[in-house]
């Protein structure tokens, strides 16, 4: 596995100015898979939904030129790109020309590709875009007036639960009480998530009290989510299942893994803590 200890992330850096490709550092997603036991044959399609707010370039003439960034990362990468090396290199653009959006499209996903080592999808938007303007609610009910007690926050797939007597269901539930930490520097990371399936009810106020005993768990976004799909898949066994996480942003980036069962690209809905 990639040393972490060696990234940028946790480390105290220099901030290139100039396009620096170099400075995009993989983390193998095989170790994370590994203990959540999916390593070999992981059940899910899915991607990671990047959206920057802080793309800046020079154009041919010297005028600065800010944009939206939108990058999709397949799920069945054999890498991610840590987050701050990330950030680096996009701030490695603010004095660099490129002729056009359209270039800077191109060179990102280039450079991102041969790092995750899987093609990437990126969008430079410019303001005018709708896509980042509309702020949108999560589909589905909010479980997180379910009444419960907590005794514990550390990752309990034990909790989770169905109820055995009821019919087939297809619903969507919500939480925003998803917090997890990073495994590097311990900051901690908020979200809400979405689960969407079809199967036995699952219990709501054991799934929330499932999502809120991550509130210690250090692990990378894609990792949590990728527990998280597991536990219920094994747990709860629905016939479709969906897991989606909206991160709030760290130095101008958020992370948004989408795990499904039936659909390999996710909707990029902005919620309010973005």
């Amino acid at each position: 596995m990639t040393d972490l200890q060696h990234g940028p992330l946790g480390q105290k850096s220099e901030y290139p100015e100039h396009y620096a490709p170099q400075v995009l550092y993989p983390i193998p997603r095989a170790a994370g898979r590994a203990e959540i036991q999916v390593a070999a044959q992981w059940p899910w399609a899915g991607e990671d939904v990047w959206n920057s707010y802080e793309l800046s370039w020079l154009m041919p003439g010297g005028k600065p030129r800010v944009a939206l960034l939108e990058l999709r990362v397949p799920a069945h990468s054999p890498n991610i790109v840590e987050s701050k090396s990330l950030k680096l290199y996009l701030g490695s653009f603010n004095q660099t020309v490129f002729d056009s959006a359209t270039a800077v499209e191109s060179t990102i996903a280039k450079d991102v590709s041969a790092v995750v080592g899987a093609e990437v999808t990126v969008q430079v938007l410019d303001f005018a875009s709708t896509a980042f303007t509309h702020i949108s609610e999560l589909p589905g009910e909010c479980i997180d007036d379910e009444d419960i007690t907590v005794s514990h926050y550390t990752v309990a797939p034990e909790l989770l639960c169905v109820q055995e007597a009821a019919g087939v269901v297809s619903e969507t539930l919500h939480s925003h009480l998803l917090r997890s930490n990073c495994p590097v520097t311990g900051q901690p990371d908020w979200a809400s998530v979405m689960v969407q399936y079809r199967g036995k009810p699952i219990d709501r106020a054991a799934l929330l009290h499932y999502v809120v005993s991550y509130r210690t768990n250090q692990e990378f976004h894609e990792q949590c989510v990728e527990r998280i799909f597991t536990d219920i898949l094994q747990r709860c066994q629905p016939d479709r299942l969906t897991v989606y996480a909206r991160y709030t942003r760290r130095g101008g980036i958020d992370i948004n893994p989408w795990r499904s069962t039936d659909a390999e690209h996710a909707p990029n809905w902005r919620l309010v803590r973005q």
